[in-house]
């Protein structure tokens, strides 16, 4: 195919919406290695220090956000978009576009608005339990659009809901069988008394929140846990003294698999992406949504998980009344809870997302 034509990636801005269009990636080229893809992204988003680091062309754009609480600063944004409109075609025509995937964030709003006024065939992935504005805008046109939750079928237009797949998402899938958790605790450095481990973990910056309320819960730890508590590095300097032969504390954790791998119960934010990759382990979840994140997206990603018994859900606005304390003493106290919860967090894992996606956008543009 080299020379027929390029296949576009855009989404970013965060990693949610970055890494399933690099897993997608990935798995289009494992179909047709000779398949050109090229990623558009922004200046400002992730996308500027990961994607040189992997083996995808890319360009980056002056993209901005949608200001939804300072509306006077979408200047920026409309201004961005005409620059990046004339930067696109100019790519473009250097590499004819077979069709386009957008992954949500501002990063793919401009992508997916060429492709819809030049007729280039595009498609969807939404990460969320409720489907992201750029979605949602761009679905009616959309030869399919990728759901991570099936619930976000419901929250896309009445049009577009018919071309919705549900597929779960795209993430790196554990190996199989999964590591022994026994060896993970010795490579760890956990004595042999310990025989579950709990991980803590607020995405890379941290979340303070999260923190002090385990910070709180500690003592409380019963004898035979241990906990591998990921602060986060702007918080590492100032929890690092709670560290000792039970609790280990550590700013940044990569890969997390490592983590994974030795961890019984989880406790974290509810972001798509590693909610996902806590179902395709097998790990249950207390999950505490992000209260700012757009359109309360977390909420609903944790509710859904809550909902089929893979997680319990916390609201920030109740970690100061103890709900944290109360709810992981209780789940720490009953094994047959924490393997339900396990097998419910399994069951809803597909960790063949990135394939079942691939193939279905390669068959339909007959390229299988």
């Amino acid at each position: 195919m080299a020379g027929a034509g390029t296949f576009y990636i855009a989404g970013g801005g965060t990693g949610g919406h970055l890494y399933p269009g690099l897993a997608i990636a990935d798995a289009l080229v494992t179909e047709r290695p000779e398949l050109d893809i090229m990623f558009i992204g922004a200046h400002r988003g992730i996308e500027r220090s990961v994607l040189p680091t992997t083996r995808w062309r890319h360009t980056l754009l002056d993209l901005h956000p949608l200001y939804r609480s300072a509306p006077w600063q979408n200047w920026k944004t409309v201004r961005g978009l005409a620059t990046a409109f004339a930067r696109i075609g100019a790519v473009a025509r250097q590499g004819r576009p077979i069709a386009a995937l957008g992954t949500g964030g501002y990063a793919a709003g401009a992508l997916l608005g060429y492709a819809r006024l030049n007729g280039v065939p595009y498609f969807l992935q939404e990460q969320n339990a409720v489907a992201g504005l750029t979605v949602r805008f761009f679905s009616g046109g959309a030869r399919a659009t990728y759901l991570g939750f099936p619930e976000a079928g419901a929250t896309l237009p009445d049009g577009a809901r018919g071309r919705a797949v549900v597929t779960g998402n795209p993430i790196t899938p554990p190996p199989s069988p999964l590591p022994d958790r026994a060896d993970a605790r010795t490579r760890w450095g956990f004595a042999p008394s310990i025989a579950r481990v709990l991980l803590v973990f607020g995405g890379s910056q941290g979340s303070r929140a999260v923190n002090d309320a385990f910070a709180a819960w500690i003592p409380n730890l019963p004898p035979t846990w241990g906990a591998v508590w990921v602060t986060g590095r702007s918080e590492f300097d100032r929890l690092a003294h709670h560290a000792s032969d039970r609790v280990k504390v550590i700013a940044y954790q990569q890969p997390m698999a490592d983590a994974y791998a030795v961890a019984d119960l989880a406790v974290a934010r509810a972001g798509a992406m590693s909610t996902a990759e806590l179902c395709a382990w097998g790990i249950p979840m207390v999950l505490i949504p992000l209260p700012t994140a757009a359109a309360d997206h977390q909420t609903q990603n944790a509710a859904a998980l809550a909902g089929v018994n893979a997680a319990r859900m916390i609201l920030q606005s109740t970690l100061s009344q103890g709900e944290l304390s109360r709810t992981l003493s209780a789940i720490c106290a009953d094994p047959s809870a924490l393997g339900e919860m396990g097998r419910a967090a399994r069951d809803r894992a597909r960790v063949d997302a990135a394939q079942i996606i691939a193939r279905h956008i390669l068959a339909s543009l007959n390229l299988q």
